[in-house]
Protein backbone atom coordinates (compact mmCIF):
# COMPACT_ATOMS: atom_id res chain seq x y z
CA UNK A 1 0.00 0.00 0.00
CA UNK A 2 1.93 3.20 -1.60
CA UNK A 3 1.22 6.75 0.96
CA UNK A 4 0.38 9.93 -1.23
CA UNK A 5 2.70 12.15 -1.20
CA UNK A 6 0.05 15.00 0.06
CA UNK A 7 -0.70 12.31 2.94
CA UNK A 8 2.70 12.29 3.97
CA UNK A 9 3.20 15.67 4.02
CA UNK A 10 0.01 16.05 6.45
CA UNK A 11 1.72 13.48 8.25
CA UNK A 12 5.41 15.32 8.70
CA UNK A 13 3.13 18.03 8.64
CA UNK A 14 1.47 17.15 12.04
CA UNK A 15 4.54 15.66 13.40
CA UNK A 16 6.13 18.95 13.22
CA UNK A 17 3.61 21.06 14.74
CA UNK A 18 3.65 18.45 17.87
CA UNK A 19 6.90 18.72 18.04
CA UNK A 20 7.25 22.42 18.01
CA UNK A 21 4.21 22.41 20.26
CA UNK A 22 6.40 20.40 23.22
CA UNK A 23 9.31 22.28 22.93
CA UNK A 24 7.66 25.43 23.13
CA UNK A 25 5.62 24.21 25.91
CA UNK A 26 8.60 22.58 27.86
CA UNK A 27 10.45 26.70 27.45
CA UNK A 28 7.69 28.13 28.86
CA UNK A 29 7.10 25.59 31.77
CA UNK A 30 10.76 26.04 32.23
CA UNK A 31 10.50 29.41 32.25
CA UNK A 32 7.34 29.41 34.55
CA UNK A 33 9.52 27.21 37.16
CA UNK A 34 12.77 29.46 37.30
CA UNK A 35 9.74 32.25 38.02
CA UNK A 36 8.51 30.12 40.91
CA UNK A 37 11.83 29.24 42.52
CA UNK A 38 12.42 32.90 42.96
CA UNK A 39 14.35 33.77 39.63
CA UNK A 40 17.54 33.99 41.14
CA UNK A 41 16.19 36.95 43.62
CA UNK A 42 17.76 35.63 46.71
CA UNK A 43 21.35 35.93 45.13
CA UNK A 44 20.32 39.47 43.04
CA UNK A 45 18.65 40.97 46.44
CA UNK A 46 21.77 39.87 48.53
CA UNK A 47 23.86 41.26 46.03
CA UNK A 48 21.85 44.66 45.20
CA UNK A 49 20.79 45.17 48.37
CA UNK A 50 22.49 43.87 51.61
CA UNK A 51 21.14 42.48 54.68
CA UNK A 52 18.34 45.94 54.65
CA UNK A 53 16.06 47.11 52.99
CA UNK A 54 17.54 49.94 50.93
CA UNK A 55 19.22 49.83 47.41
CA UNK A 56 22.72 49.80 47.10
CA UNK A 57 25.08 50.60 43.84
CA UNK A 58 24.75 48.07 41.13
CA UNK A 59 27.54 46.00 39.82
CA UNK A 60 28.13 43.88 36.73
CA UNK A 61 26.76 40.92 38.13
CA UNK A 62 23.87 42.52 39.39
CA UNK A 63 22.90 43.77 35.79
CA UNK A 64 23.44 40.19 34.80
CA UNK A 65 21.15 38.68 37.48
CA UNK A 66 18.71 40.93 36.61
CA UNK A 67 19.16 40.87 33.07
CA UNK A 68 18.26 37.33 32.96
CA UNK A 69 15.06 37.49 35.60
CA UNK A 70 13.84 40.13 33.07
CA UNK A 71 14.34 37.77 30.03
CA UNK A 72 12.85 34.52 31.55
CA UNK A 73 10.08 36.84 32.47
CA UNK A 74 9.41 38.11 29.17
CA UNK A 75 9.55 34.75 27.59
CA UNK A 76 7.32 32.81 30.35
CA UNK A 77 4.62 35.37 29.64
CA UNK A 78 4.41 36.38 25.83
CA UNK A 79 6.19 33.25 24.34
CA UNK A 80 2.53 31.25 25.05
CA UNK A 81 0.13 34.39 23.06
CA UNK A 82 3.10 34.21 20.71
CA UNK A 83 2.49 29.79 20.23
CA UNK A 84 -0.25 30.03 17.55
CA UNK A 85 1.94 32.25 15.18
CA UNK A 86 5.32 29.98 15.59
CA UNK A 87 2.66 26.83 15.37
CA UNK A 88 1.13 28.27 12.27
CA UNK A 89 4.47 28.83 10.85
CA UNK A 90 5.53 25.82 11.36
CA UNK A 91 2.71 24.31 9.03
CA UNK A 92 2.95 26.06 6.41
CA UNK A 93 6.75 25.97 6.06
CA UNK A 94 6.34 22.36 6.16
CA UNK A 95 3.74 22.36 3.74
CA UNK A 96 4.85 24.96 0.87
CA UNK A 97 8.75 24.18 1.77
CA UNK A 98 10.33 22.19 -1.22
CA UNK A 99 13.41 21.23 0.83
CA UNK A 100 11.38 21.20 4.30
CA UNK A 101 13.82 23.51 6.17
CA UNK A 102 14.15 22.22 9.34
CA UNK A 103 15.72 25.21 11.04
CA UNK A 104 12.96 27.74 9.27
CA UNK A 105 10.67 27.89 12.48
CA UNK A 106 13.63 28.00 15.02
CA UNK A 107 15.33 31.05 13.43
CA UNK A 108 11.47 32.60 13.59
CA UNK A 109 11.24 32.08 16.99
CA UNK A 110 14.42 33.33 18.28
CA UNK A 111 13.83 36.21 16.43
CA UNK A 112 10.99 36.96 18.98
CA UNK A 113 13.39 36.11 21.58
CA UNK A 114 15.68 38.39 20.53
CA UNK A 115 13.31 41.45 20.42
CA UNK A 116 12.68 40.05 24.12
CA UNK A 117 15.88 40.22 25.16
CA UNK A 118 16.66 43.58 23.41
CA UNK A 119 13.53 45.28 25.65
CA UNK A 120 14.98 43.04 28.66
CA UNK A 121 17.98 45.10 28.27
CA UNK A 122 16.04 48.23 28.46
CA UNK A 123 14.17 47.24 31.19
CA UNK A 124 16.80 46.25 33.44
CA UNK A 125 18.21 49.85 32.88
CA UNK A 126 14.89 51.31 33.80
CA UNK A 127 14.85 49.28 36.98
CA UNK A 128 18.67 50.19 37.76
CA UNK A 129 17.30 53.94 37.24
CA UNK A 130 14.16 53.72 39.09
CA UNK A 131 16.58 52.03 42.47
CA UNK A 132 19.02 54.97 42.25
CA UNK A 133 16.15 57.46 41.84
CA UNK A 134 14.36 55.65 45.75
CA UNK A 135 11.11 54.54 43.46
CA UNK A 136 11.39 50.92 44.03
CA UNK A 137 10.95 48.88 46.88
CA UNK A 138 13.19 46.43 48.20
CA UNK A 139 10.94 43.98 46.43
CA UNK A 140 11.16 45.82 43.40
CA UNK A 141 7.45 47.46 43.29
CA UNK A 142 6.83 51.12 42.66
CA UNK A 143 7.60 52.68 46.36
CA UNK A 144 6.27 55.97 44.80
CA UNK A 145 2.13 56.57 44.83
CA UNK A 146 2.73 59.14 41.78
CA UNK A 147 4.79 56.65 39.85
CA UNK A 148 2.07 53.86 40.17
CA UNK A 149 -0.42 56.31 39.16
CA UNK A 150 1.51 57.43 36.29
CA UNK A 151 2.05 54.09 35.14
CA UNK A 152 -1.45 52.81 35.21
CA UNK A 153 -2.25 56.07 32.98
CA UNK A 154 0.33 55.02 30.57
CA UNK A 155 -0.67 51.80 30.19
CA UNK A 156 -4.38 52.56 30.28
CA UNK A 157 -3.95 55.20 27.40
CA UNK A 158 -2.30 53.16 25.25
CA UNK A 159 -4.26 50.16 25.54
CA UNK A 160 -6.85 52.85 23.36
CA UNK A 161 -4.54 54.16 21.08
CA UNK A 162 -3.90 53.56 17.00
CA UNK A 163 -0.86 52.24 17.42
CA UNK A 164 -1.71 49.69 20.18
CA UNK A 165 -4.93 48.25 17.76
CA UNK A 166 -3.17 48.11 14.69
CA UNK A 167 -0.35 45.87 16.54
CA UNK A 168 -3.21 43.51 18.34
CA UNK A 169 -4.50 43.33 14.86
CA UNK A 170 -1.69 41.67 13.64
CA UNK A 171 -1.12 39.46 16.50
CA UNK A 172 -4.54 38.44 16.39
CA UNK A 173 -5.01 37.09 12.60
CA UNK A 174 -1.41 35.65 12.35
CA UNK A 175 -2.67 33.64 8.62
CA UNK A 176 -3.13 37.46 7.28
CA UNK A 177 0.05 38.31 8.64
CA UNK A 178 1.53 35.56 6.91
CA UNK A 179 -0.41 35.73 4.17
CA UNK A 180 0.89 39.13 3.42
CA UNK A 181 4.64 38.68 4.49
CA UNK A 182 5.42 35.69 3.79
CA UNK A 183 9.06 34.97 2.15
CA UNK A 184 9.96 31.35 2.43
CA UNK A 185 12.37 29.60 4.94
CA UNK A 186 14.89 31.86 4.16
CA UNK A 187 12.82 34.83 4.95
CA UNK A 188 11.84 33.28 8.62
CA UNK A 189 14.33 35.38 10.72
CA UNK A 190 13.43 38.84 9.02
CA UNK A 191 8.81 37.63 9.26
CA UNK A 192 9.53 36.69 13.15
CA UNK A 193 11.61 39.93 13.54
CA UNK A 194 8.69 42.02 11.81
CA UNK A 195 5.94 40.47 13.47
CA UNK A 196 7.76 40.30 16.99
CA UNK A 197 7.35 43.95 16.53
CA UNK A 198 3.55 43.85 16.68
CA UNK A 199 3.87 41.34 19.40
CA UNK A 200 6.34 44.03 21.44
CA UNK A 201 4.56 46.84 20.06
CA UNK A 202 1.07 45.62 21.74
CA UNK A 203 2.18 44.67 25.10
CA UNK A 204 5.34 46.88 26.29
CA UNK A 205 3.07 49.38 27.92
CA UNK A 206 1.76 45.73 29.95
CA UNK A 207 5.37 44.62 30.61
CA UNK A 208 5.49 48.52 32.35
CA UNK A 209 2.90 47.40 34.76
CA UNK A 210 5.32 44.77 36.28
CA UNK A 211 7.45 47.77 38.10
CA UNK A 212 3.72 48.96 39.76
CA UNK A 213 2.81 44.94 41.42
CA UNK A 214 6.87 44.33 41.69
CA UNK A 215 8.58 42.18 40.46
CA UNK A 216 8.78 39.48 42.61
CA UNK A 217 5.10 38.94 42.73
CA UNK A 218 4.00 36.02 41.23
CA UNK A 219 0.37 36.78 41.17
CA UNK A 220 0.51 39.91 39.15
CA UNK A 221 2.69 38.90 36.41
CA UNK A 222 0.95 35.68 35.98
CA UNK A 223 -2.28 38.22 35.45
CA UNK A 224 -0.52 40.18 33.55
CA UNK A 225 0.60 37.43 31.44
CA UNK A 226 -3.53 35.73 31.34
CA UNK A 227 -3.96 39.06 30.00
CA UNK A 228 -1.95 39.14 27.11
CA UNK A 229 -2.80 36.11 26.54
CA UNK A 230 -6.57 36.09 26.30
CA UNK A 231 -6.13 39.62 24.53
CA UNK A 232 -4.76 37.84 21.54
CA UNK A 233 -6.42 34.09 21.73
CA UNK A 234 -9.98 34.93 22.68
CA UNK A 235 -12.88 35.93 20.20
CA UNK A 236 -13.27 39.21 22.14
CA UNK A 237 -9.83 40.26 22.84
CA UNK A 238 -9.82 43.45 21.32
CA UNK A 239 -12.45 44.45 23.39
CA UNK A 240 -11.04 43.03 25.89
CA UNK A 241 -7.84 45.56 25.76
CA UNK A 242 -10.40 48.42 25.20
CA UNK A 243 -11.69 47.83 28.33
CA UNK A 244 -8.79 46.83 30.15
CA UNK A 245 -7.32 50.77 29.01
CA UNK A 246 -10.50 52.20 30.62
CA UNK A 247 -9.79 50.02 33.98
CA UNK A 248 -6.48 51.12 34.19
CA UNK A 249 -7.19 55.00 33.76
CA UNK A 250 -9.42 54.84 35.95
CA UNK A 251 -7.40 52.96 38.58
CA UNK A 252 -4.21 55.56 37.63
CA UNK A 253 -6.62 58.47 38.13
CA UNK A 254 -8.13 56.95 41.55
CA UNK A 255 -4.23 56.30 42.72
CA UNK A 256 -3.07 60.00 42.03
CA UNK A 257 -6.84 61.59 43.40
CA UNK A 258 -5.52 59.64 46.87
CA UNK A 259 -2.53 61.30 46.08
CA UNK A 260 -3.64 64.52 45.91
CA UNK A 261 -5.92 63.97 48.90
CA UNK A 262 -3.07 62.65 51.15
Amino acid sequence: MTVSRAAAILWVSRRDRAVVAGALAGIVALAWAYILLGAGMDTAMKMAMGDVMMPMPWTLATFRVMLVMWIVMMTAMMLPSAAPMILLFATINRRSSETGTPYATGLFALAYWVLWAAFSIAATGAQWGLEHARLLSATMAAASTPLAGAVFLLAGVYQLTPLKQACLRRCRSPLEFLSHYWQGALGAFRMGLRHGLFCLGCCWAMMALLFVGGLMNVLWIAALALFVLAEKVVPAGGLLGKAGGVALILWGGVTLLMTVIA
